[in-house]
C-alpha cells in the first residue's frame, strides 16, 4: 500500500493491489468511521462533480481539470498533489471534497498511464468529465460508455472532442 496522500480531515487517498494490478485506488476514511476503505468509482465522482457544478459552474471544474489533465503524467509527482490542494481553494466551502475528487482523478490518470495495454491512458478520465461536465450526460452513462468498445472507436470521440 502507497499513500497517495493524507486529506484535512485525516482521511487518505491510497495506491494498492485490486483485481488485476497495484494501481488501485482506494479512499480511507478518517476517525471515527473505523477507516473504512472504498475504491472511488466513477459513476459516484462524476456525480458529485455534476452537483457540484451548478454551485461553482462546470466550465471552471472542468477547465481547472483540464489544467490537472494537462499536468499528469506516468509519475505521480507530489507537486502535482500539493497543487491539487492549491488549486481548489477557490471552491472555498466545497475545498476539502473538491481536493479529494481531482486528487481521486489525478490518481486514476496516473493509474492509466501506468496501465501494460490501456491505449487510451488517461484521456478515458478525460472522456468522462467532458461528458458530465460539458456535454451534461447522466454521471452512470458517462462512467460506463467506454465498456465493451473498441479502443480505436473511442480513440476517436475523443479525437472529435479536440484531445
Amino acid at each position: 500500500m502507497v499513500v497517495i496522500k493524507r486529506f484535512s480531515d485525516n482521511s487518505q487517498l491510497e495506491y494498492d493491489q485490486g483485481k488485476f494490478d497495484y494501481w488501485c485506488v482506494y479512499l480511507r476514511s478518517a476517525p471515527p468511521q473505523d477507516y473504512q476503505r472504498i475504491a472511488p468509482r466513477d459513476a459516484d465522482y462524476f456525480r458529485d462533480l455534476q452537483q457540484l457544478a451548478e454551485v461553482h459552474g462546470a466550465d471552471k471544474i472542468y477547465q481547472d481539470f483540464v489544467r490537472l489533465y494537462n499536468a499528469t503524467s506516468a509519475e505521480l509527482e507530489q507537486r502535482i498533489i500539493d497543487g491539487i490542494s492549491i488549486l481548489t481553494r477557490p471552491y472555498e466551502q466545497d475545498a476539502l471534497q473538491m481536493d479529494k475528487l481531482f486528487t481521486i482523478l489525478y490518481a486514476g490518470m496516473v493509474a492509466e498511464e501506468n496501465k501494460q495495454y490501456a491505449k487510451l491512458k488517461k484521456r478515458i478520465k478525460r472522456l468522462g468529465m467532458h461528458q458530465v461536465l460539458v456535454e451534461k450526460l447522466a454521471p452512470a452513462y458517462a462512467a460506463n460508455f467506454s465498456r465493451n468498445k473498441p479502443w480505436r472507436d473511442l480513440a476517436k470521440v475523443c479525437e472529435q472532442r479536440g484531445f
